[in-house]
């Protein structure tokens, strides 16, 4: 049985690499099969939830690495709806991200960590929505990251200036009952999978 408490935040790193070959086997099972039924998933659900006749929102998503479930089909979907979509960049150790517009299919350059980012020139935004990796998440909506903090920096910030959905993008595989978290996690509002979506209670200020 779970314990109520947090766990203490030395448990994650030890829970990151068992996260990472979970990751990494539903990546190779699944294919780019997975990376269709997410965009289906999250156009059906989360997007038919927020989505607005006259004002475009904004939807930053990211480039993905190694085995994260791949969210650009996604992307390119919203940006055929009108959506406009964003990629972020990171702006240095300890701050939160910069968001950059960018049209699926357009120009990247290398960043960090071996993913892609938008032109440094790309017009800064601020996202009503953000496209979450990870390694795992649980069952109230926590996620266990790479230990960086980006997202959790991110959020927290764009939270308090304003509302922001994060929407995290994984392997149903992923789940786990609970997962450790510290007082500057960032709780998800949804998670979106290969086989479905599951909105959660924002319950941490």
């Amino acid at each position: 049985m779970p314990e109520s408490h947090p766990l203490s935040s030395p448990s994650k790193s030890v829970l990151r690499q068992s996260a990472l070959n979970i990751r990494g086997d539903a990546h190779r099972a699944l294919g780019p099969e997975a990376a269709s039924a997410i965009a289906d998933h999250f156009l059906a659900d989360v997007w038919a939830s927020v989505a607005k006749k006259d004002v475009p929102l904004t939807v930053s998503g990211y480039f993905p690495i190694r085995s994260e479930a791949d969210p650009l089909p996604l992307l390119g979907e919203l940006g055929h709806l009108g959506a406009i979509c964003a990629l972020p960049r990171v702006a240095g150790a300890e701050l939160p991200l910069t968001f950059h517009v960018w049209e699926p299919g357009s120009t990247t350059q290398k960043g960090p960590f071996g993913t892609r980012v938008p032109p440094r020139d790309a017009p800064l935004l601020v996202p009503d929505i953000v496209l979450v990796p990870m390694l795992a998440f649980d069952l109230v909506g926590m996620r266990l990251g790479y230990g960086g903090g980006f997202y959790d920096r991110t959020l927290e910030k764009l939270r308090d200036e304003g509302d922001c959905l994060a929407v995290g993008i994984a392997y149903a595989a992923q789940e786990r009952d609970e997962l450790p978290h510290d007082s500057y996690d960032e709780q998800l509002d949804w998670v979106v999978t290969e086989m479905g979506c599951r909105r959660f209670e924002r319950t941490r200020a």
